[in-house]
């Protein structure tokens, strides 16, 4: 990564340094895993990623992913909740656990974190650890697009990531068997995220939300 980018990092200070933490992301490039990944573990935490199983049947890389205990979803299938058992375990156990909550790369047109998938929000009201918002801005200009392709190399781009303090949800906890409670939580979740991207990108968020399931964008919640 020093090889190919300039990092600005901020001191990871809203990190808890033991215990279980959910670290949640906006998503734009097959280059933030690591990027984030870094930036946890020189921070002083390995994260345990949830990612796509896809990922998992790639020669070499799914034996690297089964390594590093990290968990795969079946998205888009009945199992896909599956990969919250492991996940919530490695919580409960004082792991860290990186999720992307909208699903997958952003389909917003110019970037901006979409709308979230209520996974998160579920796992972060039964488990009650802190949830820590982390952004970050700039794998694109290396990794462009939504398909896999070789990295642009030179000139070298700066990568910024900055973390916030962890999303309160405390009001919520006793309603986590709520349809309307789990997204009001992944509503919140979302904001504090697009919040950090606003402050690396230097401008504001528009007033609607990318939703992938709709292919348009929506009005945000209040």
């Amino acid at each position: 990564m020093r090889a190919i980018s300039h990092e600005e990092w901020d001191d990871a200070a809203s990190l808890p340094a033991t215990g279980g933490a959910l670290i949640v992301s906006n998503h734009v490039s097959y280059l933030d895993v690591p990027v984030v990944g870094r930036y946890l573990i020189w921070s002083g935490r390995w994260p345990r990623y949830m990612g796509k199983a896809e990922l998992w049947r790639i020669p070499g890389l799914g034996r690297l992913a089964r390594l590093c205990k990290q968990i795969p979803i079946e998205r888009g299938t009945d199992r896909a909740k599956d990969a919250l058992v492991p996940a919530m375990a490695a919580l409960a156990a004082g792991e860290v656990v990186a999720i992307y909550p909208e699903g997958g790369r952003t389909h917003d047109p110019d970037l901006w974190p979409q709308r979230g998938r209520t996974g998160v929000a579920r796992m972060a009201l039964a488990t009650r650890v802190p949830v820590i918002p982390v952004a970050h801005w700039g794998t694109h200009e290396i990794m462009p697009g939504r398909k896999l392709r070789f990295p642009r190399l030179r000139p070298k781009r700066t990568i910024a990531v900055l973390s916030g303090p962890p999303v309160d949800l405390s009001d919520l906890y006793d309603r986590s068997n709520d349809p309307e409670v789990l997204r009001v939580a992944t509503d919140r979740i979302m904001a504090a995220v697009t919040a950090l991207v606003e402050q690396l990108r230097g401008e504001a968020a528009p007033a609607d939300v990318w939703d992938d399931k709709l292919h348009a964008r929506v009005p945000r919640a209040v």
